[in-house]
């Protein structure tokens, strides 16, 4: 039965949405940028990520990602270098001292200091998340293969990517914003430490499954 173009979007905004509430290492890098930076500067991380995000949706949107995703050696090499990636990110959590997180207050909005350069390293520690997940790429070329057929407009297809782009950078300003709570913040303050620890242990352990996969698949 034909659902019609509402009922098209309605069921992939829903699917998206869905599947954006699934912790990955995304949200894990989302989560890690709220609690250690300043908001301003963290916000970048949640571009850099929504940018990955319209990379892939634009190359399912004109074909590419089709073509993209038969390519063996391009999701083996995407897989190996986003495994190593995530070990790299869990290193330096696992390393960080002890008293690198006791000035994690939160400045009045006022006296928050935004800096271009910190903002530029969160944006690429999140595009780079995102673009070496071949997981992304996947999923949002089963979505659209899945949902839209050939008669759906090239104009309706462009929204709906505009629309997922839009979800994921807002979803996540969103989970900085709540974490940047003076509330949440300081009782985050308290554990940030073994927190921190946590998501290294989390991020190193998926980033060695992905490499170890990689590895043993040659």
């Amino acid at each position: 039965m034909d659902i019609g173009p509402i009922g098209i979007f309605i069921t992939m905004a829903i699917a998206h949405f869905l599947a954006l509430l699934s912790p990955g290492p995304d949200f894990i890098l989302v989560v890690k940028s709220a609690l250690k930076g300043n908001r301003k500067n963290a916000t970048g991380v949640a571009f850099g990520i929504a940018t990955a995000n319209a990379v892939y949706i634009g190359l399912c949107l004109i074909g590419i990602g089709a073509i993209l995703s038969t390519s063996v050696p391009l999701m083996i090499a995407l897989k190996f270098i986003g495994g190593l990636f995530l070990i790299y990110i869990a290193y330096n959590a696992l390393k960080a001292p002890k008293n690198a997180y006791q000035n994690m207050t939160v400045e009045p909005e006022g006296l928050a200091n935004f800096s271009s350069l910190a903002f530029f390293r969160e944006f690429i520690t999140g595009f780079l998340s995102g673009i070496l997940n071949p997981k992304n790429l996947l999923f949002y070329l089963s979505l659209f293969t899945v949902a839209l057929t050939p008669e759906v407009s090239f104009q309706f297809k462009l929204l709906l990517g505009a629309w997922m782009t839009a979800v994921v950078l807002f979803w996540d300003i969103a989970i900085i914003y709540v974490l940047s709570n003076k509330k949440v913040r300081n009782k985050f303050t308290k554990i940030a430490f073994y927190l921190d620890k946590i998501t290294g242990v989390i991020l190193g352990g998926i980033g060695f499954s992905i490499v170890k996969s990689v590895w043993a698949n040659r």
